[in-house]
């Protein structure tokens, strides 16, 4: 063999190990902190170019620092992206928001998200999400389907569908946050605990739309919760299950008079009545009236309350799983300024 092509081919093994190595061994190589801003200020002005430009699967997590500001983007977290973590400025001013919505185009209540989020272990504070296309229907502003996630201090901004809870077994947390919609705008088949929420009823409607899957111990479970409504609203119901093995619990929550006496829907299916779970416990307000609530419907003992615990819901109690059990005791971070290019 010519002894320059036998060298050069040496040092191509050399530099391929080596880089193959350095991907795995040597963190620091990547960026992991990212910050966007309208002013130019950051590294990028739009979210979705941040996004686009982290590592995916990480070694380390990634902290997206967002300066106060209206992006006016669609974005879409992928399940590649894990353990990245945005931090916004403030959460009335620091605003991610679109206006898609089912039946624009080819959109359905599925891609008429403001924003789309996969990657597990995702954590957002200080920000809110929101979708501006009006009472048109459907309509999301979040559609989360990853797993082990947590919005704290959020607003999520709506009418119809404003939060869509996708992934079957993924569990998400979300914690001191505004809610707002019309109808059915928390939806879907997580587990997903919601606790110090504020929750804006804006239409004579339905709260929640979990369709749990089968076989699951928890759905929705709202704890410490204020549920408000617009003085418009005079006819509100707690949850109607989209699919049929529903779970949806109401714990130490506040509910206004407009909720109705019976308190929940079938969806006009009586069947619904023997496979879903739906339960209250130690409730107040004006709302809030176990002796008139549907006869298929649960107010939980104090033995049973005890087992709403986030560490029973969101935890993992299967051994064979090498994951920390408590991912939902997240450290908080606060809004600091890395500067750009850092």
């Amino acid at each position: 063999m010519n002894f320059k092509i036998f060298s050069l081919s040496v040092l191509f093994t050399f530099c391929f190990f080596t880089n193959i190595f350095a991907q795995t061994a040597n963190p620091q190589q990547y960026k992991y902190v990212f910050t966007v801003a309208k002013d130019g200020s950051g590294d990028f002005k739009y979210i979705q170019d941040a996004i686009d430009a982290m590592r995916v699967y990480p070694l380390m997590p990634i902290v997206l620092y967002i300066k106060n500001g209206v992006y006016n983007e669609k974005i879409d977290l992928p399940n590649t992206n894990t353990d990245v973590h945005f931090i916004g400025q403030s959460a009335d001013s620091t605003i991610i928001t679109f206006n898609d919505y089912s039946g624009r185009g080819k959109n359905t209540t599925f891609t008429s998200y403001t924003a789309k989020i996969s990657g597990n272990r995702f954590i957002a504070e200080n920000i809110t999400f929101a979708n501006a296309a009006g009472p048109v229907g459907q309509a999301v502003a979040l559609h989360v389907d990853a797993d082990q996630v947590v919005f704290k201090n959020c607003r999520f901004l709506g009418n119809q569908d404003t939060i869509f809870t996708g992934g079957e077994m993924s569990r998400q947390l979300f914690t001191d946050c505004y809610i707002e919609g019309t109808t059915d705008f928390i939806f879907g088949p997580a587990t997903a605990v919601f606790t110090n929420c504020t929750i804006r009823c804006k239409a004579n409607s339905f709260i929640t739309a979990a369709s749990t899957t089968k076989g699951k111990k928890f759905g929705y479970v709202f704890l410490n919760c204020k549920i408000t409504a617009d003085t418009s609203v005079k006819k509100l119901l707690l949850g109607r299950p989209w699919r049929a093995n529903a779970k949806t619990v109401f714990m130490n929550c506040s509910l206004p008079k407009a909720i109705a006496p019976q308190g929940w829907h079938n969806w006009d299916n009586p069947q619904n009545e023997k496979t879903v779970f739906y339960a209250e416990y130690n409730n107040s307000g004006e709302g809030y009236s176990p002796s008139t609530r549907s006869a298929w419907t649960h107010q939980l003992t104090d033995k049973e309350s005890k087992e709403y615990t986030l560490e029973n819901i969101l935890g993992i109690n299967d051994k064979n799983f090498n994951i920390e059990i408590s991912w939902y005791k997240f450290e908080s971070k606060p809004f600091e300024w890395p500067g750009k290019g850092k």
